[in-house]
C-alpha cells in the first residue's frame, strides 16, 4: 500500500513537472513572439491574438476544456481521467502565472532570448513534446483536440493521426486570418507542429516501441521456447525454403517490445551465434499483450445490440 502511494505521488509529480514545461513551451516562446500551433493551446493563442489580449489563453483553455471534459464524461462515463483532469486544471493555473513573468519571456533583453527567430517554433516544439509525452506515459493529458479525436475514433474507425492534422492544420492557417498575420506566421506554427510530431513518438513510445523479429537459426525450438516460458511472449514459426539450398527451415516471428530486443539478441547469440536476425520496427500492433482493438462501433448500432 506504502509502495502505491509513494508511486502515485512520483506519478503527479512528473505530471507536475510535464506541465511546466508545457507552459514554458507557450507563455514564454510561443505567445510572447505572436506564434501559435495546432491543437487547443494553439486554438487559445489565436484567440488572445484576435482579442488583443483581453481574452488571455489560459482563459479560453479553461473554459473550452470544461465544456470538452463535460462531453466525455458523458460519452467514456463519470470515471473519465482523474489525471487528465489534474493536468489541465495546473496547466490553466500555470498559464496564468507564467503570462505574468515577463522576465521568463523569450524578448530582448530576457535570458531566454532566442535571437534566431526561426528558432522559436523549434524549441517550444521540443518542450510541448516533452511535457505532453511526459504526462501521457503517467496517464494524464493536456486535453483539448487529444479529447475530442479519442471521442470520435470511439463511434468512427478514424485514423487519430487523420484527425489531429486536420484539426491542426485548420487552427495553424486560421491565424493568417488575423489583420496583423500573414503567411510566415502560418508557417512558424507548421515548423512547431512538425517538430512536436518528431519529438513526441520518442518521449511517449521510448524503449516500449514494438518490433518485428525474425530468426533464421538451427537452434529455433530452443530459441522459442526461451522466448515463451522465461519472456511469455508468443513465437510464430513460419515454413520457407532457402532458394539457394532448396532445402525447407522453419522461421521464427516475433512481436515484442523494444526493450526486450537486447535479452533476445543475447539468447540467440549464445545458442547460435550463426544465427540470421532481421528487425523491423511496428508502427501499431492490437492485441493481447500490446494495444487495445478499438472497434469503432456507432452508438447507434451500440444501442441497436444492447436492445
Amino acid at each position: 500500500m506504502k509502495g502505491k502511494i509513494i508511486s502515485t505521488l512520483k506519478d503527479y509529480l512528473v505530471m507536475s513537472l510535464a506541465m511546466v514545461i508545457f507552459t514554458i513551451a507557450w507563455e514564454c516562446f510561443m505567445i510572447p513572439n505572436g506564434m501559435s500551433a495546432g491543437g487547443l493551446m494553439g486554438l487559445c493563442a489565436v484567440i488572445e491574438f484576435a482579442t488583443g489580449g483581453v481574452i488571455m489563453a489560459s482563459y479560453s483553455y479553461i473554459v473550452i476544456n470544461a465544456a470538452i471534459i463535460v462531453l466525455a464524461v458523458v460519452v467514456f462515463g463519470i470515471g473519465f481521467g482523474f489525471r487528465t483532469l489534474y493536468c489541465i486544471g495546473l496547466n490553466a493555473l500555470l498559464l496564468k502565472l507564467f503570462a505574468n513573468l515577463e522576465w521568463m519571456q523569450a524578448l530582448p533583453g530576457h535570458f531566454l532570448y532566442v535571437p534566431e527567430k526561426v528558432m522559436i517554433p523549434i524549441i517550444a516544439g521540443v518542450l510541448e513534446a516533452v511535457g505532453v509525452g511526459l504526462s501521457i506515459r503517467k496517464g494524464g493529458s493536456t486535453g483539448g483536440t487529444d479529447i475530442v479525436a479519442l471521442i470520435v475514433n470511439k463511434y468512427w474507425p478514424v485514423s487519430l493521426s487523420r484527425l489531429f492534422f486536420i484539426t491542426d492544420l485548420i487552427i495553424i492557417s486560421s491565424i493568417a486570418l488575423l489583420p496583423d498575420k500573414s503567411f510566415g506566421d502560418m508557417v512558424y506554427g507548421f515548423l512547431m507542429m512538425v517538430t512536436f510530431a518528431f519529438v513526441i513518438d520518442y518521449v511517449v513510445v521510448g524503449d516500449r516501441g514494438t518490433i518485428q523479429l525474425m530468426v533464421f537459426s538451427s537452434r529455433q525450438k530452443d530459441i522459442a521456447d526461451y522466448i515463451i516460458e522465461k519472456m511469455e511472449r508468443g513465437v510464430t514459426v513460419l515454413k520457407a525454403m532457402g532458394w539457394y539450398t532448396k532445402k525447407e527451415k522453419d522461421v521464427l516471428l516475433l512481436l515484442m517490445r523494444r526493450n526486450e530486443l537486447p535479452e533476445v539478441t543475447r539468447v540467440i547469440k549464445d545458442l547460435d551465434p550463426k544465427a540470421f536476425m532481421s528487425v523491423t520496427k511496428v508502427g501499431s500492433v492490437y492485441g493481447e499483450g500490446f494495444e487495445e482493438i478499438k472497434a469503432g462501433i456507432s452508438k447507434r448500432r451500440k444501442n441497436n445490440a444492447d436492445s
